[in-house]
């Protein structure tokens, strides 16, 4: 196109020359994520989580993640596609593969990774029509052990970022053919947009940063054309519904479809089961409630199980074993049970007589006071003014009486969520709290884990703080009662868009729940940019084969300084706009290209980066790469102005050649830095840095890199 004649020089030499350039690019950079791609031959890493993943959809078992499902998927269909039986249990990090065909899987990663490059030259030449520009942005991608790393493995994160630079080059390919409105491929790179923004979602919710992007650019250029007073309303209005269509509705589309897929090729029974709903359960072949019968409304006598709605609250359970001496009052325990257990089974009962035998049945309703007796130990639901093992404030449920006879601290009064005063309860989709009588208190789940006396089973705590929330609801689950009849469970079955919301408010407060554990390596925003820590990938002492995630220290800080040498460059571009100082016509040219171009990288960086300062989750050093992505395309764009900005104090004659010695020079010095850190990327055994007969001595030039 223009962009490529105008960067390479001429009609035929300037393809020519362009399809070299990005040949060259490609090769070296499928090469350098293809090296060594078996080494080493056991887990590492978070392989031990996705390679799993990618096991469960072979075997079409059900389980829960943090992450929508795209990633996982494809990782499951590139292990299908290549003779992974899904066999391997993935247990640990290091557990030897064996005879099982991993390669098909990192390699599938690989692939993708290896896309990186050639999208980072494609976007910096349409954003700079500067080949230099982009062959630099290209270098410094190809040349991290950072991006190596984490094209190598079987991780999500090579699958996030070619989603998120496929958005980005998509997106600027719309701009380029802006002369050509409603052109066939105006309107390809417009849909492309919005299916690699599906896929950013689908992959991560990180992904909303690329989707942030994409949107204020498009918000820009429709302010744009409306400021083209010679196109017509109607013609706005065409352009209007055109992003509409392919940037909303197109992404949209596809990321519910990618959960209707999840949804049906997941439907055996699994470890994921207990995150969700009972409802949600009962589609699945192998649950227990799956083609399930039993009554559909809560009666007295009936003998239920209850289930926590937070995150993996687990069942409302107790067993015979009473709270030590010292942990409020000496009575029975009473915990929550991810499994499934005889010990979970509860009666219900009214609050002032023992349920009789006669053939009557009455349903419980909306506001009842009601008492529930422990099964298996005939001691009634109980609380009162001792306070909770774990939870200050809140106070401690126990089981207390004989034989079904207790006190006035057994009562419990039943309120359905959202319906109307003496509506029933129902199996599975009634959610319900159960209000102490005698304290005012609300009985729920702190989700805490009580020590080795309870068998590090759930804290149940009555908590005087009545605003609703999910560990202070319930479901009845299990229900049998001899008295009613039975309906089968497939007629309360949730509807796709049920479990799709369910499955999106699991996610968002398992996300919001991944805290840092005691002595977990973790890692801060301030950390990343400046490259402060490492992460093990594989192996920590001398005889392990190690691989160490760190990026190339000279890219990462070129990158650094680059940023900081844009926002300069702008200021002073601005600034002689400002002043009207007069500038040729290639000047001007490269000031559009600093504040257009690289704005929109540089929006990206910050996109892409700050966010993770106002998250209140557990974060690592991973997570700052689709921002790194950025600024190394910026520093593309940056490098390449300033050099040619440097190189116009010679003579015209000397000054191209001394732009074009100073660009190389620049790549063959990342080059060589990628020469000595490279064992980083592709393992090292035997000593570590610190010892001086290890072939990474001299290199570790801070204290925090540990290796």
């Amino acid at each position: 196109d223009n962009g490529m004649r105008v960067a390479c020089g001429g009609e035929a030499g300037g393809r020519a020359g362009f399809w070299v350039v990005l040949s060259a690019v490609t090769l070296l950079s499928l090469s350098t994520r293809l090296h060594r791609l078996s080494e080493p031959p056991h887990v590492c890493w978070d392989e031990t989580h996705f390679g799993k993943m990618g096991s469960y959809y072979i075997n079409r078992t059900f389980f829960f993640d943090v992450h929508p499902p795209l990633g996982k998927m494809l990782i499951g269909l590139a292990g299908y596609l290549s003779g992974y039986n899904g066999s391997f249990s993935f247990l640990k990090p290091g557990q030897h593969y064996g005879a099982h065909n991993y390669v098909g899987m990192r390699m599938f990663c690989a692939l993708l990774g290896s896309c990186l490059a050639p999208f980072a030259f494609l976007t910096v030449l349409e954003l700079s029509r500067s080949l230099f520009a982009a062959l630099l942005a290209a270098a410094v991608i190809i040349f991290d052990t950072g991006c190596i790393t984490l094209s190598q493995y079987i991780l999500l994160d090579p699958i996030l970022m070619f989603f998120i630079m496929g958005a980005v080059l998509s997106m600027v390919r719309v701009k380029s053919h802006a002369h050509r409105h409603f052109s066939t491929a105006w309107w390809l790179w417009l849909s492309l947009t919005g299916i690699n923004l599906a896929g950013a979602m689908g992959v991560k919710f990180v992904g909303l940063f690329v989707v942030l992007l994409v949107g204020l650019n498009t918000v820009h250029d429709l302010w744009e054309l409306l400021g083209d007073l010679s196109l017509s309303l109607v013609l706005l209005w065409r352009h209007l519904l055109a992003r509409i269509l392919c940037l909303i509705v197109l992404p949209l589309a596809l990321y519910i479809a990618v959960f209707a897929v999840h949804f049906s090729v997941l439907n055996k029974s699994g470890p994921g089961d207990g995150f969700f709903s009972s409802a949600f359960q009962s589609r699945l072949f192998g649950n227990n409630l799956h083609n399930a019968s039993m009554p559909e409304h809560l009666a007295y006598g009936s003998v239920i199980t209850i289930k926590n709605l937070r995150t993996a609250g687990g069942y409302l359970h107790s067993h015979w074993h009473l709270y030590p001496e010292g942990v409020g009052a000496h009575q029975q325990q009473i915990t929550t049970y991810l499994h499934k257990d005889l010990n979970n089974l509860w009666i219900v009962k009214k609050q002032d007589t023992q349920y009789d035998s006669s053939p009557s049945v009455e349903l419980v309703r909306h506001g009842d006071v009601i008492r529930l007796e422990h099964k298996m130990t005939s001691r009634n639901l109980h609380s009162h003014h001792h306070e909770a093992p774990l939870t200050k404030k809140h106070l401690q449920v126990t089981a207390y009486g004989a034989n079904g006879t207790g006190d006035w601290n057994d009562c419990w009064r039943i309120e359905v969520i959202n319906r109307k005063a003496g509506d029933h309860i129902k199996v599975l989709l009634s959610k319900v709290r159960l209000i102490h009588l005698a304290t005012g208190c609300v009985l729920g789940s702190s989700g805490k884990s009580l020590p080795k006396w309870a068998w590090e089973q759930g804290e149940v705590t009555c908590s005087p703080y009545l605003k609703e929330a999910p560990n202070t609801l319930w479901n009845v689950e299990d229900h049998s009662n001899p008295k009613l009849p039975n309906i089968s469970l497939s007629v309360l079955k949730p509807a796709f868009l049920e479990i799709l919301w369910e499955s999106h408010i699991v996610m968002i407060r398992a996300n919001s729940g991944l805290k840092p554990k005691v002595y977990e390596a973790t890692s801060k925003p301030w950390h990343w940019p400046i490259n402060y820590q490492g992460l093990h990938f594989s192996g920590v002492n001398d005889t392990d084969y190690r691989v160490y995630l760190l990026g190339n220290p000279v890219i990462w800080w070129l990158n650094l300084g680059c940023i900081g040498l844009y926002l300069l460059m702008v200021c002073v571009a601005v600034v002689a706009k400002q002043r009207g100082i007069p500038m040729t016509e290639a000047t001007r040219e490269q000031s559009r290209v600093l504040c257009q171009g690289g704005g929109l990288l540089m929006l990206g960086w910050v996109l892409h980066y700050f966010p993770f300062y106002l998250m209140g989750r557990i974060l690592y050093f991973h997570h700052y790469f689709p921002a790194m992505l950025f600024s190394c395309m910026l520093t593309g764009i940056t490098c390449d102005i300033f050099l040619r900005a440097c190189a116009r104090c010679f003579s015209p004659p000397v000054a191209s050649q001394a732009y074009t010695t100073a660009v190389w020079t620049l790549i063959l010095f990342i080059a060589y830095s990628f020469y000595l850190f490279h064992p980083l990327a592709y393992g090292m055994v035997g000593p570590r840095a610190h010892d001086p007969h290890s072939p990474m001595t001299g290199l570790r030039w801070m204290q925090s890199w540990d290796f």
